[in-house]
């Protein structure tokens, strides 16, 4: 799990986590790292999106595509300039609604 937070949270990839596990005497390989992201990230999501911190003014939005059980997912993510994270989503389909759909979320989460 703490690889998976590390994931979402930080700017780092599979195999930086793999090193640093690594570091830490605990044997992963970056696969095993990417399949904990696919399996827990919705569910962490929905656990701690009312935990989140609270931002500042100025945000960007992050987007990548991961498969979850075998099917490919768009992950649109909102951090603000200090690397706090605004909001998730995770969408079926890569299309201007998805978008607008994240934007108003983030939006709404932000009041």
């Amino acid at each position: 799990m703490l690889c998976v937070r590390w994931y979402l949270r930080y700017p780092l990839s599979y195999r930086h986590l793999e090193e640093m596990m690594a570091e830490r005497g605990l044997s992963v390989d970056q696969t095993t790292v990417y399949r904990w992201v696919q399996a827990y990230a919705p569910e962490i999501e929905k656990r701690c999106k009312a935990d989140l911190k609270p931002t500042n003014d100025s945000w960007r939005v992050d987007e990548t595509y991961i498969k979850i059980k075998g099917e490919w997912k768009y992950l649109y993510r909102a951090v603000d300039s200090a690397g706090n994270t605004i909001d998730l989503m995770l969408s079926a389909k890569r299309d201007a609604k998805a978008a607008q759909n994240f934007f108003l979320q983030s939006f709404k989460s932000l009041s």
